[in-house]
């Protein structure tokens, strides 16, 4: 397989929902997404919830970073409920608003399982123009980027929110 470019939300949407089934199917034991606040995301449809709940075995882990989740809570509130039930696999790390992002990706979904690695990468939000590419050395400089994140990160979403 070589790398797929695509234009357009729909496109970027289903490839999303493609790449959670491709990784339950190849057995990616971590998969690493980034996104602004992943409003855009089909975190409520269907088959992206059925293929994240066949993934999530123990030992799995869904690395989540974003500058915040406030969006995910209005607008996917099927996730929210998924990410309670599964909390025992998900990692949410909030980035500080202020840490410079200039040439990073506007969204990003790493996984790597037994037919080897693939990146989904959303390179422009105003055209939804990005590639899916197969490519190692990709996945590894996607990962080293979202480490060095990561590393600036704090803990956020919660699974549960207490009320008073």
């Amino acid at each position: 397989m070589n790398a797929q470019h695509f234009s357009g939300r729909a496109e970027f949407q289903r490839l999303l929902v493609e790449t959670f089934q491709w990784a339950d199917a190849n057995g990616c034991r971590e998969l690493h997404a980034w996104d602004a606040s992943f409003a855009d995301w089909p975190l409520s449809d269907t088959n992206l919830l059925s293929a994240l709940t066949r993934w999530a075995r123990q030992g799995r882990q869904l690395h989540l970073l974003a500058l915040q989740y406030d969006d995910i809570a209005r607008r996917h509130p099927r996730f929210v409920r998924w990410r309670r039930d599964f909390a025992h696999c998900v990692t949410a790390r909030a980035v500080e608003p202020d840490l410079p992002l200039a040439g990073a990706a506007e969204s990003l979904l790493l996984a790597v399982g037994a037919n080897g690695p693939l990146s989904l990468r959303l390179f422009d939000r105003h055209l939804w123009r990005g590639e899916v590419s197969p490519d190692a050395g990709e996945r590894l400089r996607g990962l080293e980027w979202f480490d060095a994140l990561a590393q600036r990160s704090s803990e956020s979403f919660a699974p549960t929110t207490l009320g008073l």
